[in-house]
């Protein structure tokens, strides 16, 4: 039998392996910063933005890995399907982020340097500038108001007859019977008169619902929870 030992690391120079990395590095880390300028809710996480830093490198060590040869590929594709990540996005632009690290990590590994840098320069800026000029931002101020009223009756023309009163627009999302259907919850989007107070609302809404518990969510629309 044949126990010769083989080094298949000569398919690449230490320069290399230098570069991919440190180029990789560099770029992830000025994507990382670029997420956390343009971040705007309150879901901020320092370990997804080093998770940022680290995939990009990752990236370029599996490319280098991987190389030209399609039997490699195929045998990385295999061992890493079997990883299985249950952690939620919150946004969909975090998915946009880690895209843009692994095709930078892509580009380096494969060693077009240039076109790593400057793809990874050019999306940031875009990223800076839709960000500072908050392009398509849509100006819809709607709050979410959930009201908790007794089953035993219908409430529902009770709590609109209060939803005309204080807001200019309203519409029912969903009514869901609660605490072994004792309670109904009704969940409303509506957009407060100008002028209007949440507490205002609020209070109206106590007054006929017999006590029950009234809450309203502002800048839903904004807000990751």
């Amino acid at each position: 039998m044949n126990f010769d030992f083989q080094d298949l690391s000569g398919t690449f120079s230490v320069m290399d392996i230098a570069i991919a990395m440190s180029l990789s590095f560099v770029l992830s880390v000025m994507i990382g910063w670029v997420y956390r300028a343009t971040h705007r809710n309150v879901s901020y996480s320092q370990s997804y933005v080093q998770t940022l830093v680290i995939l990009g490198m990752i990236i370029s060590l599996i490319m280098l890995v991987v190389g030209s040869n399609i039997a490699r590929a195929f045998a990385l594709v295999g061992a890493l399907s079997v990883v299985r990540f249950r952690n939620a996005i919150k946004e969909t632009r975090d998915v946009g982020f880690i895209f843009l690290v692994m095709a930078v990590g892509m580009a380096v590994g494969t060693r077009f340097y240039v076109l790593a840098a400057v793809a990874a320069v050019a999306i940031s800026l875009v990223i800076m500038i839709m960000n500072r000029f908050n392009w398509f931002h849509l100006n819809v101020q709607r709050q979410v108001v959930k009201v908790q009223v007794p089953s035993d009756e219908d409430y529902t023309h009770t709590i609109q007859d209060v939803l005309i009163r204080h807001t200019d627009e309203f519409e029912l999302v969903s009514m869901e019977s609660i605490r072994g259907g004792a309670l109904t919850e009704l969940m409303y989007t509506v957009k407060i008169k100008k002028g209007g107070e949440p507490s205002n609302l609020i209070a109206a809404l106590r007054e006929r619902n017999s006590g029950q518990p009234v809450t309203v969510l502002t800048g839903y629309d904004q807000t990751d929870l």
